[in-house]
């Protein structure tokens, strides 16, 4: 089944070994810490890989720009941003940061732009982190509904009129996923204008009919608030 070959590939890595690579359209690979225990940010995602890869096209200006990562996990899609030459921090608990610096550390002679790595709870005060970023990046950041107020919360709270949030994540027909995805963009949707970036535009490799990448902008708000 065709289809199934995009999915296929991009799992096949997921899970082999403590280091993953992920090439690089120019120069040498990322190389990316796992753990086996740890929980769900411990690993590469597909969402990631796609996300990341879809950087590299270029369709997002990011040299000099200031780039957030939520939920970054292990730290691949923002620290491919930083080796396109962004200003990223990468963000996430508390317990993923010692990964996440591991992550930086063993990429920094490839970034071009900085990166550096914060605790940022999702609902939690984003002081720290403002003025609103150019870019905030998501990769399968939709998977538990209890999670989804406090990260629009932080969307909302992060964002300025310019702030461009690509959201890339998989389409999960297991369980309560569907519903999740579903009251997720339907909340996202009162603040937020959503465009889906067509698979023709996802790197032509990193690219799989049920990994979807969302253009997001805040609503232009007219008049008096």
């Amino acid at each position: 089944d065709e289809e199934e070959e995009g999915p296929r590939r991009l799992r096949a890595g997921a899970m082999a070994g403590f280091m993953r690579e992920l090439e690089r359209r120019a120069g040498p690979a990322l190389r990316l810490e796992q753990r086996a225990a740890g929980g769900v940010g411990c690993v590469v995602w597909d969402a990631a890989l796609v996300l990341a890869k879809f950087l590299e096209t270029g369709a997002c200006p990011l040299a000099r720009r200031h780039v957030l990562e939520l939920g970054a996990g292990t730290g691949a899609v923002g620290i491919m941003a930083a080796t396109l030459g962004a200003n990223v921090t990468v963000t996430d608990l508390e317990e993923l940061q010692e990964l996440l610096m591991a992550n930086i550390e063993n990429n920094k002679h490839l970034v071009t732009g900085s990166v550096r790595a914060k605790v940022l709870k999702w609902g939690e005060d984003v002081t720290e982190f403002q003025p609103p970023p150019d870019y905030i990046l998501m990769a399968d950041c939709i998977y538990y509904e209890e999670s989804l107020e406090p990260l629009l919360k932080t969307l909302k709270d992060l964002t300025g009129p310019d702030t461009c949030v690509l959201c890339c994540y998989e389409q999960r027909t297991m369980g309560k996923n569907p519903e999740i995805e579903r009251k997720y963009f339907e909340l996202l949707q009162r603040d937020f204008e959503l465009e889906k970036i067509p698979l023709d535009r996802h790197d032509e490799e990193y690219r799989s009919e049920d990994i979807h990448i969302v253009n997001i902008h805040r609503k232009q708000t007219v008049g008096p608030q």
